[in-house]
């Protein structure tokens, strides 16, 4: 899939710095790195969407709300596939020995939903037609549009580190405060119904993010710790798919801020 081919490239961009500095024999820019793995919950702003059907089609539903999938529930019915939760991973290179600064591969796997059911206004040509009016948001005889298979934010941030308590000897931290800024790509797999016509499209470089994040680190022990953070940022799509089995071609734009919650379980490895 695109997106896993564009994370495994950005390791080996970062990561040749790192072999090409051991071949001679000099320190390494990067002083060790860090894993994690976890799960998210968003909540968005409004966002109007504009379509560009390929059958002449081209309106917008303005000020549309949408909610999240968190799927929690997977944990427990189908525990060996990770991924169907809304999941996040992290994989970081610290910049300096005491591990304040690093850079940072940051996906949140997202899924966002425009709610079925609610009334929105919509303006622009549909079948030949200028309208201006309000209609119902249903997958039968109107739409149905989401990200579910992914929203999916991939980015790089910057991020620093500072030890707010230490263990009773100091020998090593126990609780961290942390923040995160970055700004990268979206990756979406959108799901697109017309009058009861649907498509769950391709993986698909769509538009741009920028976040920010902060939170906190508690390490149990000394290369194991847990990582709970509030994040916030701003995506836009500016080609999103939305092709059916019957029409191909059509595009979507759309904008949105969110707020999202983050827990994950990550490792230190030192070299």
């Amino acid at each position: 899939m695109k997106f896993k081919f564009l994370v495994i490239l950005l390791g080996i961009i970062i990561c040749t710095p790192v072999v090409h500095a051991q071949k001679k024999k000099k320190e390494s820019f990067f002083k060790s790195m860090y894993l994690q793995w976890g799960y998210n919950k968003e909540w968005y702003t409004n966002s109007t969407l504009h379509f560009k059907m390929s059958n002449g089609n081209d309106f917008k539903l303005h000020n549309a709300k949408a909610h999240d999938a968190t799927d929690y529930d997977a944990i427990v019915k189908k525990p060996l596939q990770i991924s169907i939760p809304q999941y996040n991973y992290r994989i970081g290179f610290y910049l300096n020995h005491a591990k304040t600064k690093a850079l940072e591969i940051n996906f949140d796997h997202a899924k966002y939903i425009v709610t079925d059911g609610q009334k929105v206004h919509v303006t622009g040509v549909i079948d030949g037609v200028q309208v201006d009016g309000d209609s119902i948001l249903n997958s039968n005889s109107f739409l149905h549009f989401e990200h579910t298979d992914g929203a999916n934010w991939l980015h790089i941030n910057y991020v620093e580190q500072r030890t707010l308590i230490n263990t009773k000897s100091s020998n090593r931290k126990l609780l961290t405060w942390l923040w995160k800024a970055g700004a990268g790509i979206n990756i979406p797999r959108s799901d697109f119904t017309w009058r009861g016509d649907n498509m769950n499209n391709m993986f698909h470089i769509a538009g741009y993010n920028i976040s920010a994040e902060s939170g906190f680190r508690i390490y149990p022990s000394k290369n194991f710790f847990l990582e709970f953070t509030g994040k916030s940022g701003f995506v836009h799509y500016l080609n999103a798919l939305a092709n059916t089995e019957t029409l191909k071609g059509n595009r979507v734009r759309h904008s949105f801020g969110y707020f999202e919650i983050i827990g994950t379980f990550g490792f230190d490895i030192n070299w």
